[in-house]
């Protein structure tokens, strides 16, 4: 199951826009019980979304349930209902400890992707992670800049240190990463520049917020045939011995490099690559 480029997330208490996911194509749909939904529609809501969920799930897109946090009264009941559906997988926000993975895992088995948006989230990123017992995590800037008391801005300079520990404990882990939400739903510009910066930090994917950005999240986490050319070019210079393409020295770390470009693409040489190096297996 590879790691999603796009995430949208759709109210669990709108089944008429669930319904119309399979139009938008993006790599994974949240049918979401939490932030979308007000207390007093919840018991409704996760009603609706089980029903919505066994609709979808037959197609081309992985459909995962974000349940309420381990810390809230639905949490229980919600985890329940998710694993009598036919969801594909469960996404679990607020995560702040392994302890918290462990008891999902203990109630149901199915993918999970984590949701790192808190200050205490954040600071045990690398213990939660270190499992590799995730599908993916992403980085919730909203709710983190909330926790310590900041000011989101649009440069997104004050979450940078957050969103880059994410990304190393991930690494670490071996967890995939879905970058932070753009909430200026309409703003393209916006969307892809915050999408290329999460990109050059290592995120796989992103979360989207509107239909409008999962062909924008597509854009920025498929390679284009020019850096797939040029990462072929690098893997035959390593099999051939050749030090240098287009000027620019061909090591090891460029090998993985390409390597890695070749895999986001969901393409491969005529031989097959061993991914550590981009070299022949």
């Amino acid at each position: 199951m590879r790691v999603p480029r796009s995430l949208l997330f759709v109210p669990g208490a709108r089944p008429d826009m669930v319904a119309k996911v399979p139009r938008w194509s993006p790599d994974a749909v949240a049918v979401d019980l939490e932030d979308a939904v007000a207390a007093a529609d919840k018991e409704t809501a996760r009603e609706a979304t089980v029903a919505a969920v066994g609709e979808l799930s037959g197609g081309d897109v992985l459909v995962l349930v974000r349940v309420n946090g381990p810390t809230t009264p639905w949490y229980a009941d919600d985890v329940a209902a998710v694993a009598e559906s036919a969801a594909h997988g469960v996404v679990l926000p607020k995560l702040e400890s392994p302890e918290q993975l462990a008891d999902l895992r203990s109630r149901l088995d199915l993918p999970v992707i984590g949701g790192l948006e808190s200050a205490r989230g954040i600071a045990r990123c690398r213990e939660i992670l270190a499992g590799g017992d995730l599908l993916a995590a992403y980085f919730g800037a909203e709710d983190y800049i909330a926790s310590v008391g900041g000011r989101r801005t649009a440069g997104s300079l004050e979450v940078l240190h957050a969103r880059s520990e994410v990304v190393l404990a991930g690494a670490l882990g071996g967890v995939g990463l879905l970058d932070q939400a753009v909430v200026a739903a309409h703003d393209a510009e916006a969307f892809r520049a915050d999408a290329a910066a999460g990109r050059d930090l290592g995120y796989d994917g992103k979360i989207c917020i509107h239909p409008s950005q999962v062909a924008l999240a597509h854009e920025a986490f498929t390679p284009t045939d020019d850096e797939i050319a040029h990462a072929r070019l690098v893997i035959e210079a390593g099999r051939s011995g050749v030090g240098v393409v287009d000027g620019e020295m061909v090591d090891d770390v460029h090998l993985r490099m390409a390597a890695a470009v070749l895999s986001r693409a969901g393409r491969r040489s005529e031989a097959e690559l061993d991914p550590s190096t981009g070299l022949e297996a």
